[in-house]
């Protein structure tokens, strides 16, 4: 039996253990630091400080004030000798002198002494072998919650010994001064790939500390010949995986929770040598809208103790109402991955047999589903398409408003996107993977006169595709994209699978494909004379 520690010897143990965890991050002294806490502990910390109230349900609920999303134009990542030939230099990645983040961080630093802070240590990378350290500091409980439930939690073997690769300081309400930081506002995002730091100052909105890991990664697999990519996965009962690449709205969540299969993870993984493997331990998921019908595993999640409800709009009981956007349309909820049924608890799988590359498409000109050769799928990933339309951003008028975001996930590439893609041409060539591009848009018409795909088509679409139902199916070269679709699916009626015949007047199909084309064409020109001349010949072109 081992003998209990003089209260003093305690008392000194945990000085000595805050020393070393502030130690790193350059703190010299604070109020209280609380580190590791777990869930109920954070939950009660957030309520006893005002931070948030619970839902009738349970969860957290708190606002993030003035930034609702992210803050895409206060990102920045610092020139160094030793990245500086290597990051993929522009409006994604915008430079940020060394001098300036020094000064930046000392200032962040000297804001967080003397408060009471939060510490959490936690890891991403469910695969050891690509797996980083990470320590977040921060002034807030629930944002220590949120990274608590986001990223993957270390046993207390684990934790013993803990040494952090990346040091998130995290300042939401520490402003910014462009004049003497060197960045565009009050807001800052700012990551050291040679410190292996990373700065979040000036905004409340809790996916920085999410997406600046997932630049991390984005930034660290490639030398290690790992693609890190931003998609959902799931595995099947014969331990077939399929991934699904997506932008927002294309159903990437929705379509990868399958009662039928194992949730590996619902939006960034990383495929290599070992297979693939989630880099979170958590879900972070729109819920606007969200209805227990339609989704009920996630539903479930956004109504229990442990969740954090992300300006999600309640009454004076708790009561959430999910339809309510007075405060913003991205409302989210952020949970532990187990707390959805159905789930891979590895949080890996092996080689993929099938990459999936959804779009929502509002031009209503796409067909729901269509078989990819590798070169095609290249240029879908590269491409990375959807549309936008109107009430999703303020702004956007009457016409479907083409997105293109290479990779399906620029925002969050350090890198040039052709790495990405090289790394992805040789894994499908290298594992024989079937490719699909599935369209979860609109049919027979455009946005406003068409209709959006029914669920339960692009569901049964799915299984026919993952199931092997179409290895030997009847195939056709669709005129307008050079596509491959499939003359017959059951379940699915025949007039869906042809978008052109969907259309009540062809000609009208036409003007609008032709429109797309366009767009598909201007987007690609950036990458037409780098790319194989196979890609080059998969690319959706207007006839001659």
């Amino acid at each position: 039996m081992t003998a209990a520690l003089p209260a003093g010897a305690a008392i000194l143990d945990q000085t000595v253990h805050n020393a070393a965890f502030l130690a790193c991050a350059g703190i010299g002294r604070v109020t209280a630091l609380h580190a590791n806490l777990t869930a109920p502990a954070l939950v009660t910390h957030a309520i006893r400080r005002g931070e948030g109230r619970l839902s009738a349900d349970g969860a957290l609920i708190v606002q993030t004030g003035l930034h609702t999303g992210r803050s895409a134009g206060d990102k920045f990542v610092v020139d160094e000798p030793a990245t500086t030939r290597d990051v993929w230099w522009g409006k994604v990645n915008q430079k940020l002198s060394a001098p300036h983040f020094a000064t930046l961080k000392g200032r962040v630093q000297a804001y967080l002494q003397d408060r009471e802070l939060y510490s959490q240590d936690l890891f991403a990378g469910a695969d050891p072998d690509c797996r980083i350290r990470l320590r977040l500091i921060t002034t807030n409980a629930w944002q220590a919650l949120f990274a608590r439930n986001m990223f993957i939690r270390p046993s207390a073997t684990e934790l013993a010994g803990f040494e952090p690769d990346y040091v998130i300081l995290h300042a939401p309400d520490f402003e910014a001064d462009p004049a003497i930081d060197g960045v565009a506002s009050r807001t800052a995002i700012a990551l050291s790939f040679a410190e292996r730091r990373i700065v979040i100052a000036g905004t409340h909105y809790a996916g920085e500390i999410k997406k600046s890991i997932f630049t991390v990664m984005n930034w660290l697999l490639p030398e290690r010949g790992v693609l890190p990519m931003h998609c959902s996965a799931n595995i099947g009962g014969d331990g077939d995986v399929a991934l699904f690449f997506g932008l927002s709205g294309t159903g990437k969540t929705t379509l990868s929770s399958d009662p039928e299969r194992r949730l590996i993870g619902d939006d960034e993984h990383g495929w290599g040598p070992n297979g693939v493997f989630n880099f979170e331990g958590g879900c972070y998921a729109k819920v606007i809208d969200l209805e227990a019908g339609a989704e009920p595993e996630i539903y479930a999640a956004a109504h229990r103790f442990g969740t954090v409800l992300e300006n999600v709009v309640a009454d004076p009981r708790g009561v959430v109402d999910l339809a309510d956007r007075t405060l913003t349309e991205n409302t989210r909820a952020c949970y532990p991955i187990d707390f959805i049924p159905h789930v891979e608890a590895s949080g890996r799988g092996g080689q993929p047999r099938h990459v999936v590359m959804l779009t929502a498409d509002a031009f209503g000109v796409l067909p729901p589903l269509a078989r990819l050769t590798p070169a095609q799928a290249m240029y879908h990933f590269l491409s990375g398409y959807t549309a936008k339309v109107a009430g999703t951003e303020t702004g956007l008028g009457r016409a479907p408003q083409a997105t293109f975001s290479t990779c399906f996930g620029a925002p969050f590439l350090p890198r040039e996107p052709r790495l990405y893609g090289a790394l992805l041409a040789r894994l499908i060539a290298e594992h024989g993977v079937s490719c699909w591009l599935v369209n979860t848009g609109w049919s027979g018409g455009a946005y406003g006169a068409g209709r959006r795909m029914p669920i339960a088509h692009t569901r049964a679409l799915l299984h026919a595709a993952l199931s092997g139902a179409l290895d030997h199916a009847r195939f056709r070269t669709d005129a307008a994209f050079g596509l491959m679709i499939p003359v017959a699916v059951p379940g699915v009626p025949d007039d869906l699978l042809d978008p052109r015949a969907a259309w009540v007047d062809p000609v009208a199909y036409d003007r609008q494909a032709a429109e797309l084309i366009r767009r598909f064409e201007a987007n690609f020109a950036r990458f037409a004379d780098a790319v194989d001349p196979a890609i080059r010949a998969g690319a959706i072109r207007s006839a001659a």
